[in-house]
């Protein structure tokens, strides 16, 4: 199956009921097969007339009680950061597909990386996954949908040109056996609710428009009956709960995947669909004596520190492989840097990385 379509199966089996977005290539296959198989299974497909309705009518959706998803690419992301920024301090659950691409062109590239944690305005902890095949494009979009039910904020999918415009063999579990997770509901009288009141480090119970709960959805700080007044305490108490739910959840949100690391003295750290080179100079290398790994990013934001940590105590060399300058680079050598030896392995030339190129870089280190 294309990529772009794994999206849209995945999404579906999720429970994606609402899709919202306009045109730009190359994510074109998710609006366009979304178009077709939504009213299919009595979801709505709804194309706005530009990216910021689109991202609202997200937020209006989901409020509605629906699944809600958009899929733009990286000139599209750009004007979505304010609805992304609404739906961060309203707690809206929404899942956000990004298929990155060069300026204006659709080359290879990781250049929104940086942006998919700091595009929004204000205090923030976002959840990016970010998949390498056309498997992971439909697993990582159903967890996108389950990690934004149960946190009630958006969550992204770190989508590729290349992976977006791939076709590979897709295995779809049978519906019982694949996990949904649906947003918590309230449990109390409704004139007791406080709609922004949350036990420690979880999101707080999501009523649908409708249910007869009377809830203020607003971006301004808000206490937890969701007045707005400012107050710093409220502010900060705010911001506080919405960046430490996504924190303090580190092992349950935070995934990633460990390849020939046990005894490894070079570690290579890959994220989307650079891992696939990376793996396969990994086992090139093995095969010229030099003991070198990969350690997979699932998630890149948070940050997995706490294995990037362990990582850079048991390796001599951490080599961090992307399609820009450098961007996520600097995270893994603020984490391991303390530990043992960093570099870089980059490229931006609307190209993937080339296993030789790759193997290449873990012999030089090597030396």
């Amino acid at each position: 199956m294309l990529g772009n379509h794994a999206v849209v199966e995945g999404a579906l089996a999720a429970g994606c009921d609402f899709f919202a977005g306009y045109p730009i290539t190359p994510a074109n296959e998710i609006s366009q097969y979304m178009s077709q198989r939504m009213p299919k299974t009595g979801g709505v497909f709804f194309q706005g007339e530009d990216e910021l309705c689109s991202i609202y009518a997200l937020s209006g959706a989901s409020l509605a009680g629906a699944k809600a998803m958009t899929a733009t690419a990286s000139a599209g992301f750009n004007y979505m950061q304010e609805g992304i920024g609404y739906a961060v301090a309203s707690e809206i659950p929404i899942v956000m597909v990004d298929v990155m691409r060069c300026r204006g062109e659709n080359y290879a590239t990781q250049s929104d990386v940086m942006q998919f944690r700091w595009g929004a305005s204000g205090d923030h902890e976002h959840i990016v996954l970010a998949p390498s095949s056309v498997q992971e494009l439909f697993d990582f979009t159903v967890r996108a949908f389950n990690l934004a039910e149960k946190y009630r904020t958006p969550v992204m999918v770190m989508s590729e040109t290349t992976i977006a415009l791939m076709r590979e063999k897709l295995v779809i579990p049978p519906e019982d056996e694949i996990h949904i997770e649906r947003r918590k509901k309230p449990n109390v009288p409704k004139e007791e609710f406080l709609p922004f009141k949350a036990t420690d480090n979880q999101a707080p119970p999501l009523p649908d428009f409708g249910d007869g709960y009377r809830i203020l959805h607003s971006l301004n700080p808000h206490d937890e009956k969701g007045g707005i007044a400012w107050d710093p305490n409220v502010f900060e108490d705010l911001y506080h709960r919405i960046t430490n739910k996504v924190l303090a959840n580190y092992d349950d949100i935070v995934s990633v995947q460990e390849f020939l690391l046990d005894d490894a003295d070079i570690a290579l750290v890959a994220y989307g669909s650079v891992a696939r080179p990376a793996r396969q100079a990994a086992r090139l290398a093995r095969d010229k004596g030099i003991k070198a790994g990969v350690l997979k990013l699932d998630t890149i934001w948070p940050v997995p520190e706490r294995h990037l940590k362990t990582l850079s105590e048991k390796v001599r060399k951490v080599l961090t492989v992307e399609m820009n300058i450098g961007k996520y680079a600097n995270e893994v050598e603020r984490v391991c840097g303390p530990n043992c030896e960093t570099g870089r392995i980059l490229k931006n030339r609307g190209e993937i990385h080339t296993t030789t190129e790759i193997l290449s870089a873990i012999e030089e280190a090597a030396k």
